[in-house]
Formats: structure tokens, C-alpha cells, sequence
């Protein structure tokens, strides 16, 4: 063998040896383990778990059910989780805190001429107005969570007091049964959870409270810290690319994703077939973040008003 042709034969060797290392190093999945409440806004990542979306990105998700936003913004925040779904409230929270938590992924919408979710009050409540509320003992999933924050702003707007309630902090599946059971007076729901317990016929809808925050905006979003997100670029990028695709499919396929978000929920798929299907955000729109931080302002949740964009990240 000549000089030339052994040097060939080692290239080739090594190539044999190292290339393929490389490939291998290429196809292991970034592993991202997320969280998120147990509602229908968590469709089209179930569904891109499901389908095998995520995986054909070199991405292995998984999802856990949590009992409410800002535990899942805690979660993000000390590394339990490298991406989150959380209502923006938190979200607006941590912001206004220094805590860098920023939008890769849309989530769900919330549009008068599509609601989803609801004040709710016994069936034969006699409340019937704003002010009827004034002083009464209310559900929330979370302190300051998005449905505290929709109905201290409808009350606002209907001549209640918001200042005037006294709310207790009770899982979101478990609202309908206490204000059945007399605990509260009233909490709020969104589906699927509000669709079962209206099934149940103890409960009746007061208000659809989130219209007071606007006609149309985004109440959920799939959060991560910024450092997470800047170091693991690649993985961000597909993981919001995926969401968006899978978003734009959950629109318009329901009957395809029932059996996702019922074992997501634990509910039985045949009241999820009956239940009002959120509709998913397919980008990240400031226009349709900006109402939920100028309401947290407005009632003194965060220092000052700030914009949007600050929230998103790119």
C-alpha cells in the first residue's frame, strides 16, 4: 500500500468510526418536561404528543397536570419545568417581579362569540347582579389568577365592589362542589371542567366574565425562564413552530382530539364531545396579551402598566 492509499484507508477508518457518533449525537431528543392545568387550552400540545409531532422534531415532551397557574410558573422558575402552559396572570406577575419568564408558544383564546368559560353559582342562587357579590365568600383556582382578575374587572364594570370580596383558593375541578356544598357562593370555570359541573345542573352560569377583559384575547400561554430558552434555542424554536401547527389542526379537527384532552382531564370523552372546544391561538399577538396586563395596572396587581412585547420572546 502506498502512502497515499494508507492515508485514504485511515480517512476512511476514522470516518467509519467518528461520523456516525456524530449522527448518533444528532438524534437524541431534547427532553422538555412540562405542566399545565387540566383544560382544553392544553390541546394542541396533547395532541402534538400524541401524533408523534414532537418527536419528528427530535423532541421528547411530557406533560403534567397542575393545580393552578402560578404553581406551574413556580415550577418553571426553579427548573421542575423547562416549559409551562400558565394563565397570563402569573406570568404578568413574574414579570413585574424581575423573574425573566417569557412566551415561546401560544395558547388559548378567549372571544365572546366562542366563550369558555364562566362565573358560576348554584342553581337556585338568588344572586343575580355584580352587586349582589359585594362581601361574599368566592372560589378562585389561584390568588390574582386570571379568573379573579375577569371578575373583579366585570364586577367593576356592573356596580360591584371587587374590593369588597373575600376569596378562598380551592382547585379549579373542585369549585362546582363547594359552592354546592355552601362553601362559597360562586367561582369560576373554564372548559372542560365548566361544562361538567353545568352537566351536573347544581350549578348555573352568573356572568361570562372574561368579555369584561376584552372581546378577544389570549388567557393562556406556554411559558419558559429566558435563560432556558436562549441556551436551548434550537428546541424552543421547534417546540413553538409544533404548537403552532398542531394548534391550527386542534382548531378545526375536535372530534380528533377528544380522547387527548379527556385522559389529559380525566374526563369521560362523551361529555368532552358536548362541552364549547377552546380555540387555540396560532402566534403570539401582543394586541391580544396587552388587555390582561393593563387590567392587573388597573387594579394594582403589578407596580405599572407595561407593554407587551416585553413578555415575548424571540
Amino acid at each position: 500500500m502506498n502512502h497515499l492509499s494508507r492515508r485514504a484507508a485511515l480517512a476512511a477508518v476514522a470516518g467509519s468510526v467518528f461520523v456516525p457518533r456524530a449522527v448518533f449525537a444528532q438524534q437524541r431528543p431534547t427532553s422538555i418536561t412540562s405542566a399545565g392545568l387540566p383544560e382544553d387550552s392544553a390541546t394542541p400540545v396533547l395532541y402534538a404528543i400524541s401524533s408523534g409531532a414532537f418527536k419528528r422534531e427530535n423532541l421528547d415532551v411530557k406533560l403534567e397536570a397542575q393545580r393552578s397557574g402560578p404553581a406551574v410558573a413556580s415550577g418553571i422558575a426553579g427548573g421542575a419545568y423547562q416549559i409551562g402552559k400558565v394563565s397570563l396572570n402569573p406570568l404578568i406577575d413574574a414579570h413585574a417581579k424581575g423573574i425573566p419568564l417569557v412566551i415561546v408558544a401560544p395558547g388559548g383564546l378567549s372571544t365572546v362569540a366562542n366563550p369558555i368559560a364562566g362565573l358560576m353559582v348554584a342553581k337556585d342562587s338568588a344572586i343575580k347582579t355584580a352587586k349582589d357579590l359585594n362581601g361574599k365568600t368566592i372560589a378562585v383556582g389561584a390568588l390574582n389568577d386570571i379568573f379573579t382578575l375577569a371578575m373583579r374587572t366585570w364586577m367593576e364594570k356592573n356596580g360591584g365592589d371587587p374590593s369588597s370580596l373575600k376569596l378562598v383558593e380551592i382547585p379549579i375541578s373542585a369549585i362546582a362542589e363547594a359552592i354546592d356544598k355552601e362553601r362559597v357562593v360562586a367561582g369560576s370555570a373554564n372548559e372542560p371542567i365548566l361544562g361538567a359541573a353545568l352537566a351536573t345542573g347544581k350549578v348555573r352560569i352568573l356572568a361570562r366574565t372574561f368579555d369584561a377583559l376584552a372581546p378577544r384575547f389570549m388567557f393562556t400561554a406556554w411559558v419558559a425562564t429566558r435563560s432556558w430558552a436562549d441556551q436551548n434555542r434550537a428546541a424552543a424554536e421547534s417546540f413553538a413552530k409544533v404548537v403552532r401547527q398542531a394548534a391550527a389542526y386542534a382548531n378545526g379537527h375536535h372530534a380528533e382530539t377528544v380522547d387527548d384532552i379527556a385522559k389529559f382531564t380525566g374526563l369521560d370523552p362523551a361529555a368532552v364531545r358536548k362541552m364549547a372546544r377552546t380555540e387555540a391561538a396560532t402566534s403570539v399577538d401582543p394586541v391580544l396579551i396587552q388587555p390582561v396586563i393593563d387590567a392587573a395596572a388597573h387594579f394594582k396587581d403589578i407596580p405599572a402598566r407595561f407593554e407587551a412585547k416585553e413578555l415575548i420572546w424571540s
